[in-house]
């Protein structure tokens, strides 16, 4: 058996704050609001209505991984969030149009109660939206105002503990500088107001510095530089991301390994996107797309490795577009034309067409991010958390690392660290045991 991990209770309440009170958000916190009145149920959510089996096949023990692993229940989670929209969380629903009134007016009262916090917000990295609802000052006397943010919600609403989770827009493209390498020289360009420190990064080091876990919902470069991952282990906080794994990502990694598994070969990957919210309206600025193509093209190289099957993958050819089309609104359409070949080279087609909500898929997302980043910092777990990376489209991962890309590894992967932490044997599905013949 294994040694059981000490994890802390989830005694007391759980404050969410998300950057960002949009349509992913308003949604996440609208259906916790319902699940709480046993008005819906949590489909989506790993953490609430999957189960995970402990020990062999011939057990029988499948418990819900709820009931398994010590989460925070969700009557017991506060809300918050920052926006540069002054709305609050029910008129913001109601702008971004994923939720049907239907399903809003049952939980109306608790939404409007959640009013955004003044957000830090700065042109150079979101250009195609702005709003009034800003923080002012020097970038480092914003990060203590976002501090001072979390630590009045903490008090305000008596909590016991917080996690943030990025659910706002993607911000342009930066690669890592020197001015990231060492907490040092990240603290002094913040008081100097750098142009390399981004809004997301500010809110990653006010959270880490309060002890607080954060995910990195989008594609953008964050908790993904040597100061800010250094920061995390000294300070013992979990730290996760980029960029929520929901439409065609999600697809392409759960089709990619299939593919790979039997050893077919690819030709060429297209991948076009039409959508309307304001997500779209972000990633139609070039410097947003950026982010969010390095991010989306990266998992068909990890998975596929080419280096490792020339024959098959070396000369693929892939390529990204995001179209923002306004009356598509939060329903997005991803359409994947796929050229692959088998057995002595001839060609083959799969065609995707995936209608999809991304708001839909994110927000259960969102739910086991917290809940998860919450339990891996009772664990005692800190830095960065690999084994989360189920849920992102980049995972963050050690330096000396490639990251793991395949859907199916990614699930084992999270499953087996929840059997750890309660000292539960690993499944490795060898099965042996089954067939061993005794004469």
């Amino acid at each position: 058996m294994v040694k059981k991990i000490d994890i802390k209770p989830a005694k007391g309440k759980l404050g969410i704050m998300t950057p960002g009170l949009g349509a992913v958000s308003t949604t996440f916190m609208a259906g916790v609001f319902r699940i709480r009145k046993n008005l819906s149920k949590p489909f989506g959510s790993v953490s609430q209505m999957q189960t995970i089996r402990l020990g062999g096949r011939d057990e029988k023990r499948s418990p819900l991984i709820r009931d398994f692993v010590p989460l925070a229940d969700l009557r017991d989670i506060e809300f918050a969030a920052w926006d540069i929209f002054d709305d609050n969380a029910y008129e913001a629903a109601v702008k971004a149009g994923v939720l049907e009134s239907k399903h809003l007016e049952d939980v109306k009262d608790e939404l409007e109660k959640i009013k955004p916090l003044k957000a830090v917000f700065d042109r150079k990295f979101i250009h195609n939206i702005d709003g009034p609802n800003k923080k002012e000052g020097s970038k480092w006397e914003m990060a203590q105002q976002v501090r001072e943010d979390i630590k009045k919600f903490k008090s305000e609403k008596n909590l016991d503990r917080v996690v943030i989770v990025w659910c706002g827009s993607t911000e342009v493209h930066i690669e890592k500088h020197p001015v990231h390498e060492s907490l040092e020289s990240f603290e002094d360009v913040l008081k100097n107001d750098d142009e390399w420190i981004s809004p997301s990064m500010i809110y990653a080091y006010a959270a880490i510095m309060e002890g607080v876990p954060y995910a990195n919902g989008a594609p953008h470069l964050t908790t993904d530089i040597p100061a800010l991952e250094k920061l995390a282990e000294q300070k013992g906080v979990p730290v996760s991301g980029n960029d929520f794994k929901t439409g065609q990502t999600l697809m392409k990694t759960v089709v990619a390994p299939g593919l790979k598994a039997r050893m077919l070969g690819l030709k060429g990957w297209f991948s076009t996107n039409i959508l309307g919210n304001r997500d779209g309206l972000v990633l139609d600025d070039p410097g947003s797309f950026k982010s969010k193509e390095i991010s989306k093209k990266s998992a068909l190289d990890f998975i596929f490795q080419p280096d490792m099957y020339p024959d098959l993958y070396k000369d693929a050819y892939h390529k990204v577009r995001i179209n923002y089309y306004p009356p598509k609104g939060d329903d997005k359409e991803g359409w994947d034309h796929i050229d692959i070949f088998g057995w002595l080279g001839y060609p083959m087609q799969i065609k995707l067409n995936f209608l999809c909500k991304d708001s839909i898929l994110a927000a259960p997302i969102v739910l086991d991010l917290a809940l998860f980043m919450d339990l891996a910092q009772r664990a005692g777990f800190k830095g960065i958390q690999e084994w989360l990376s189920f849920y992102f489209k980049a995972p963050l991962h050690a330096p000396e690392l490639y990251p793991e890309h395949d859907l199916f590894i990614q699930h084992t992967k999270l499953k087996n660290t929840l059997r750890h932490m309660m000292g539960e044997e690993l499944i490795t599905h060898l099965g042996l045991k089954y067939y061993d013949v005794k004469e």
